[in-house]
């Protein structure tokens, strides 16, 4: 699983990126076909945006989030690709 992160507007810090993949580290055990993450943390004025774009075995999943902290953004847009992931695993699995 390969994770870039770069910043729009921010100077993304060792901390920063390392909290970025602690927190995607956990997307692999509801599925282990994810082979490239892209993350873009924003800042614009006093709002803070993560957005990510996921590969998963053929399909894009795109998650954002804005809030007024880096961190609990980073935390909600993870959640939503959490859930994302969960329902593509899902489709795959329920073939008729």
């Amino acid at each position: 699983m390969q994770v870039s992160v770069t910043g729009h507007h921010v100077d993304v810090t060792d901390s920063l990126r390392n909290y970025v993949e602690e927190k995607i580290s956990k997307l692999k055990r509801h599925f282990d076909n994810v082979t490239d993450i892209h993350v873009i943390l924003t800042v614009e004025k006093l709002q803070q945006q993560a957005e990510a774009t996921v590969q998963v075995s053929g399909a894009k999943l795109f998650a954002e989030d804005t809030q007024e902290d880096m961190y609990a953004a980073i935390d909600n847009m993870v959640d939503k690709l959490d859930r994302q992931i969960i329902k593509h695993k899902e489709k795959m699995n329920s073939h008729r």
